[in-house]
């Protein structure tokens, strides 16, 4: 009796398909001869960006693993009232037989065409292919072929899908112009960015093929894309064409030549030693008299948040200029020193929710880099209002890509908590989409504190961080040194919230472990909390220790990366 669910759901399935497979017997007419090319764009998801793909309920993500080729694969996680059903759209010639593949990994994976025929399997632990043929209307111009899984079955992944057989278009046979100034705008040592200026087209350009030396390394639907996977210190040479939607491809653009970074120099070449100071809590210090006594030049500024819709405040109450927080960094900077505000934090009226797009949250953070000429900007994502929810985090870097793109220089800082053996799925979900969005962040800090470590603040931080470095490199294709170098520590001093103890002696430890691997950014919450009160319990000006006034600063302005 405990397998009739089962029995029942396969049964559903066959019915479902009986006239899928009708519609394959029947094509019997003779129809055009199909070519052996691929005419789906972005066929494996290798532009880290699901376009021209569209899923339904917005459940499809790109993700780094498992794959079947490559680097990158589609997720769809399906739900109890959506398949996670995944499309693309495209020209294709009347009367014209076509073949559908691809490798799919789940319970119960269909691939298929619109209006006609569709195949499905059940492989949960491996990648299976699927195949389909199909022939087109007597008229039939366009299709739409589509992957999903089935209600309550669990996520699936497809990738390397493939639509064999010519592009239509019609009597269309002009090709695009050729693409323009394309140029490397980024490098590390595994993967060089590159950007170009758009084709055009008489009917529409549907796609631009990146080739390294005379091999196509990508697809994509944009003007950008980033090829990784490659070695250090070694040279390569780009091109791109144009392609549209009859298959007419363009000539090739300017060659571009980008060597990859040293194997040990990668990352952004950004360091900063910057813990919290708040002014709006906790009996704050001096800024230049602790600037002073321990060597420390940069601070991170606690909290820029919402006063009211999507407007940016020092605690969203206080103005950005004007006040004690603008005297206060004038002071810092004229002592040699400079700040990063921190946007967002744990509790409070947040920019993330409130701004209504990525547009108008990229206007907000804008409006706090005007008023102070920053360097760098640090959005400290947490809780469920902005960390878990997935709508936000998507608008946060998208805000983030387009205030970099718009500030040539600026550095981009994303914190979020962890758990003792490296990202949570919430911070897995954060990097993946860094990487699909393009956001080009340039430090992902963790605050190993607060998850329930136990004794061992060093061991845990450690493994954190190891655990973040390996989410870097399986995400990005980076190698070690270079997902060091993108990485951040935020700890906190003296004892946490849990009552997790970090001693300056830890401290010490954790410090000379990040110069160590060369990572980008040790802080820590925070210097208003940088004063002796052993036994004094978890307080806003002390750190519930024993220790010297302004010892974790004195050990922070030691870190050098």
């Amino acid at each position: 009796m405990r397998n009739q669910p089962l029995r029942r759901l396969r049964r559903r399935l066959l019915a479902l398909l009986g006239s899928a497979a009708l519609a394959v017997a029947g094509a019997v007419a003779l129809p055009g001869t199909a070519q052996a090319a691929n005419i789906l764009t972005n066929p494996g998801f290798e532009s880290g960006s699901l376009s021209p793909w569209s899923c339904s309920g917005s459940l499809g993500s790109v993700v780094s693993s498992p794959v079947h080729g490559g680097s990158k694969a589609l997720a769809g996680a399906v739900s109890s009232s959506d398949i996670a059903k995944c499309g693309q759209t495209l020209s294709v010639q009347p009367n014209t037989a076509y073949t559908l593949s691809g490798w799919v990994r789940g319970s119960y994976v269909y691939l298929g065409v619109d209006g006609g025929a569709s195949t499905w399997t059940s492989s949960p632990s491996a990648y299976s292919r699927l195949s389909v043929s199909f022939t087109t209307g007597a008229s039939q111009t366009s299709a739409t072929v589509y992957v999903h899984g089935w209600y309550a079955q669990g996520t699936y992944h497809a990738d390397d899908i493939s639509l064999d057989g010519p592009g239509g278009g019609g009597s269309d046979s002009q090709a695009p112009s050729v693409p323009g100034s394309l140029r490397s705008t980024g490098k590390t040592s595994s993967s060089v960015s590159l950007a170009w200026n758009a084709s055009t087209d008489n009917v529409g350009v549907t796609a631009y093929d990146i080739y390294r030396g005379a091999a196509q390394v990508l697809s994509v639907s944009g003007t950008s894309a980033t090829v990784s996977g490659l070695s250090p210190s070694t040279s390569h040479t780009f091109t791109v064409k144009a392609r549209d939607a009859a298959g007419n491809v363009s000539g090739a653009s300017n060659a571009v030549t980008v060597t990859t970074d040293p194997g040990g120099g990668g990352g952004t070449g950004f360091k900063q030693a910057a813990p919290y100071l708040y002014l709006g809590w906790g009996d704050p210090p001096s800024a230049t008299s602790v600037m002073s006594a321990t060597g420390i030049k940069w601070y991170t500024m606690a909290f820029i948040l919402s006063s009211g819709g999507c407007n940016p405040a020092w605690d969203g109450q206080r103005a950005l200029t004007g006040g004690n927080d603008q005297s206060v960094i004038n002071s810092i900077r004229s002592a040699g020193g400079d700040i990063v505000p921190s946007i967002g934090g744990w509790s409070g009226n947040k920019l993330g929710p409130n701004c209504s797009s990525a547009e108008a949250l990229a206007g907000a953070y804008q409006k706090v880099i005007d008023a102070y000429g920053l360097k760098a900007i640090d959005v400290d994502i947490e809780n469920t209002d902005e960390f878990e929810n997935a709508t936000v985090q998507d608008r946060i870097l998208n805000a983030l890509k387009i205030v970099k793109a718009n500030n040539p220089g600026l550095r981009t800082i994303i914190t979020f908590g962890t758990s003792t053996t490296g990202p949570t799925y919430w911070g897995n979900r954060l990097i993946e989409q860094a990487k699909a969005l393009n956001a080009d962040i340039d430090v992902f800090t963790i605050m190993p504190f607060d998850f329930g470590g136990g004794a061992d603040m060093y061991g845990n931080t450690v493994n954190a961080t190891e655990g973040l470095k390996n989410k870097l490199k399986s995400t990005f294709g980076w190698d070690d040194a270079t997902a060091y170098a993108r990485i951040g520590i935020s700890g906190m001093n003296g004892l946490s919230d849990q009552q997790e103890l970090t001693s300056p002696a830890t401290w010490t430890q954790i410090r000379d472990w990040a110069n160590s691997h060369h990572i980008a950014r040790l802080a820590f919450w925070s210097v208003n909390r940088d004063r002796p009160c052993p036994g004094g319990g978890v307080t806003s000006n002390c750190s519930g220790i024993s220790q010297s006034n302004w010892q974790f600063t004195s050990i922070t302005a030691g870190f050098t990366g």
